[in-house]
């Protein structure tokens, strides 16, 4: 069975990070909305030229713009074999035009991760992190510290820390995620491809039980 899969999860959860690790081992495109809008615009396609317009005035991209660009990637050669899509749909909405273009492309979504963490975690997760500015090493102050809060243990760096990155800032974006992407866990459950994870535990454990939720 190709596997065409969806990640699912709220900002901190992890999902970025297991969809990447599971690309790598099964040689699967890694389809995430971020990477696919910077290629577009870098290589000048048509939706990218469009893309473009909206990111350089500081706005979001429309829905269908992304939904054509998402049509392009699926339609690449390396996405014949399965992919993984990470940070889209966003909403049901984003998910009913996913579906009418997987139509039109004779592909499917055959499993769907959604990583569960409690919301309290989830906020320490995104207000205590810092990253290496030297060379990209991440650190959370309180899961999993440095030495010294202000320098990167591998390389000697300084560590910074995203302004966006606040208790405030984190509890805004999870109650963004409750009111827009949550109702996708019933939409897809209700089609019996979704896959609840506990994402509350080490990530080779994780990694192990979604795994084996995928029958891999």
């Amino acid at each position: 069975m190709k596997l065409q899969v969806i990640f699912l999860g709220a900002p901190g959860s992890g999902k970025g990070t297991q969809a990447s690790i599971l690309s790598q081992e099964l040689n699967l495109p890694h389809v995430d909305t971020g990477s696919i809008l910077r290629a577009a615009v870098s290589e000048g396609t048509e939706l990218g030229k469009i893309a473009k317009t909206f990111m350089e005035n500081g706005q979001l991209v429309p829905a269908d713009i992304v939904i054509g660009l998402i049509k392009e990637r699926l339609l690449k050669s390396d996405c014949d074999k399965g992919f993984i899509l990470d940070g889209f749909p966003r909403s049901t909405e984003q998910a009913e035009g996913l579906d009418v273009i997987l139509k039109e492309i004779s592909k499917e979504i055959n499993a769907v991760i959604n990583i569960e963490i409690p919301e309290d975690i989830l906020v320490d997760r995104m207000a205590y992190r810092k990253t290496c500015a030297n060379c990209g090493e991440k650190y959370n102050l309180k899961f999993h510290p440095p030495k010294d809060e202000n320098l990167c243990d591998k390389c000697g760096g300084d560590l910074t820390q995203r302004s966006d990155d606040s208790k405030e800032n984190a509890v805004r974006r999870i109650d963004t995620y409750k009111r827009e992407t949550e109702p996708l866990i019933n939409y897809y459950t209700n089609r019996g491809v979704i896959k609840n994870i506990d994402g509350d535990r080490a990530i080779d454990l994780i990694y192990a039980d979604m795994k084996k939720e995928l029958g891999l």
